[in-house]
């Protein structure tokens, strides 16, 4: 994407785009009115409405600092080419600061998704458990699976298909939970009187035990880090102008629960959460099925967001390669087939284990705590990077940080209740991608490139030797070199090493994935007529890389030309094909037995190779045809073993 397409997808506000972003992007915090104040006012407990109060100002303010000043006004602007979300923002800062912000990152990352993994569960299951109004022993198991079932199997579609039927939806939502508000407020605006932040302050420091009421408040903000990682589907202005009603709504329906509990002062609260108490016995039924499909959507808000950051992971090395799909004709509309199932099994996993969203509730917001305050260290980075004057910088690092610390020490407390599940996720996902990520580094330290052009006169003499037999008509080497000067050394030693690989033409191909969705060029390179070429193919990020299809069109069209000759060979003579026969050469490393390791890095090395067999193989990732396909093994020797002192016996 060029600077000026950058800015004006950011710039541009249209009414389909505020109604994607509302159907992909606010899902998440769209839906926190169904479960907040569960989490906060329990079954059984008596309605206080001191508390009732400072909660709603404490919403009211979490919502203001966290999602309206910090994401929408601030981190929307750290957008890295239009995409965002915590790789998104290491990649922007790294080169900076050091290597060592992978850890931060890596960290971020993983309890985003492992945030994700739970919120599809407790948002739906929060819906479908309206019904047990209707029949309290009601099993919602079995039907909160299927609609996660359904809507994992339904992401193939695409985001872009996704937002244009959920926005209307959404849009629906947010109207209708503000009006349900509205009216619960029943003229009683005295209610309001809440969204003075003494309110807040007097309930955590009177309030007994209202410290760690915020561990359940936080939830009313737990889709601000998915927006922010989503930004890419829809564009910065989108969210911010979508954010005006939105917000407006969800304070609404804050108000209104909470009129509702001043107003049943005394009284106590039953199995029925408050969100639906607000809402008349006439719509009942409805308000469940219009909560159950926003609940749908809220889950689509994190699982775009692990797609966009798996992505970013990907290309950031930290990550193992993956078959990444874009199904839409936007480039941050994408689908991962491994992650998006991966999910769906975590998350089944999750409604087994809790079965009711009163007990996911107890983990939930743990993770994407820590994600938080990680995206608030990389912010006060990257403001630096953007000159800010410190004294903003360290306004914004003292206020945010010291607000999500508070909010970090309250959701420890629900380590016990079940937040160890979240904790060992995450713990898990940071450990496979900064293995991923170091043992990436290794192998990439002993790749080496040597100019290409003094390697033409050994090649040439090779591919036209009459005694050394020919291995193949075309030989095609993938390069990671983006420059067409230089090649990968193992390329050179595997065309060389006994038995040489004679070849009538040598090629060396770099794929480049460029930021336009349909380019489909290529540029070829002679390097010695009819011996040696250098091609480099420009394919847009939505076509499908079918370069063992592109290369045999692009021999034809050379062969046509007169570009290319090939030599009538014996071999040639009965073969129906002009273009002769060819083969991909691709080099695949593995750990070598020559290596003297300490424990630590053979168990981190060894691990690597291991995560690599998940990972998408390569012939696979740019559709090469297995008949023309060799796949060459070459040991990594990271420490060489010292000298061996062997003895001899003499007979």
């Amino acid at each position: 994407m060029s600077d000026q397409q950058h800015t004006r997808f950011h710039r541009n506000v249209s009414a389909a785009g505020l109604l994607i972003a509302m159907g992909i992007v606010f899902g998440d915090i769209g839906t926190s009115p169904l479960y907040t104040y569960t989490a906060v006012f329990h079954e059984g407990e008596v309605i206080n409405a001191a508390k009732a109060l400072g909660v709603l100002s404490a919403v009211f303010w979490t919502l203001l600092l966290l999602t309206t000043i910090k994401y929408i006004f601030i981190v929307l602007r750290a957008d890295n080419n239009g995409e965002g979300g915590i790789f998104s923002l290491y990649a922007l800062v790294r080169r900076y600061f050091g290597k060592w912000l992978v850890i931060p990152a890596i960290i971020g990352a993983a309890f985003l998704i492992a945030d994700g993994i739970i919120t599809p569960p407790i948002s739906v299951a929060s819906a479908i458990e309206g019904l047990q109004k209707f029949n309290p022993e009601l099993n919602t198991v079995p039907w909160v699976i299927l609609i996660l079932v359904a809507l994992f199997a339904f992401q193939q579609l695409g985001t872009g298909k996704i937002g244009k039927i959920f926005g209307p939806v959404m849009l629906t939502w947010f109207s209708f939970i503000g009006v349900i508000g509205l009216l619960s407020i029943n003229g009683n605006w005295e209610i309001l009187k809440a969204l003075d932040p003494s309110y807040a302050y007097h309930l955590l420091k009177e309030y007994p035990g209202g410290f760690w009421l915020l561990g359940g408040i936080f939830l009313c903000s737990t889709g601000a880090e998915a927006l922010y990682s989503d930004m890419g589907h829809v564009g910065r202005n989108n969210i911010r102008w979508s954010w005006m009603y939105i917000k407006i709504c969800l304070v609404l329906s804050y108000a209104g629960q909470t009129a509702w509990l001043v107003a049943h002062q005394g009284e106590v609260i039953g199995s029925i959460s408050p969100f639906y108490s607000t809402v008349p016995s006439s719509i009942y039924i409805y308000a469940v099925i219009l909560a159950t499909l926003a609940t749908i959507i809220a889950s689509q808000s994190l699982i775009s967001g692990c797609f966009t950051l798996i992505n970013e992971g990907i290309r950031l090395n930290i990550w193992p390669r993956h078959k990444v799909i874009f199904p839409g004709s936007i480039k941050g509309q994408l689908y991962i087939p491994v992650i998006n199932w991966f999910l769906m099994l975590a998350c089944i996993g999750m409604v087994l284990y809790f079965e009711k969203s009163t007990n996911m509730e107890a983990a939930f917001g743990l993770s994407v705590t820590l994600t938080m305050l990680v995206t608030s260290f990389l912010v006060v980075l990257y403001l630096h990077i953007k000159r800010v004057k410190k004294t903003l910088i360290i306004l914004f690092a003292f206020v945010f940080l010291s607000i999500e610390g508070m909010f970090l020490v309250a959701n420890l407390n629900k380590v016990q209740h079940g937040g160890w599940i979240t904790l060992l996720i995450g713990s898990v996902l940071s450990a496979v991608m900064y293995i991923w990520y170091k043992g990436k580094q290794a192998q990439k330290k002993f790749i080496v490139q040597v100019p290409l052009q003094q390697q033409i006169p050994v090649l040439r003499q090779l591919s036209r030797d009459k005694e050394v037999p020919k291995y193949s008509t075309h030989l095609i080497y993938l390069s990671n070199a983006d420059n067409d000067n230089m090649v990968e050394k193992k390329s050179i030693d595997s065309i060389l090493r006994s038995p040489s690989k004679k070849a009538d033409v040598y090629w060396f191909m770099h794929i480049n994935v460029t930021d336009e969705p349909y380019t489909m060029e290529y540029k070829v390179k002679t390097l010695e007529l009819n011996d040696i070429y250098h091609l480099t193919i420009n394919l847009g990020f939505r076509i499908e890389p079918r370069v063992d299809l592109f290369f045999r069109t692009i021999l034809e069209e050379l062969i046509e030309s007169g570009e290319l000759k090939l030599e009538a060979a014996p071999d040639f003579k009965y073969s129906q094909s002009k273009i002769g026969d060819y083969k991909f050469i691709l080099g695949n490393s593995y750990l070598s037995f020559d290596n003297e390791l300490p424990a630590w890095k053979s168990f981190l090395l060894k691990a690597y190779y291991n995560i690599k067999k998940i990972a998408v193989r390569e012939e696979e990732n740019f559709g090469l045809e297995a008949n023309n396909v060799l796949v060459e093994q070459y040991p990594l020797v990271v420490s060489p073993v010292g000298k061996l002192w062997l003895k001899r016996e003499l007979n």
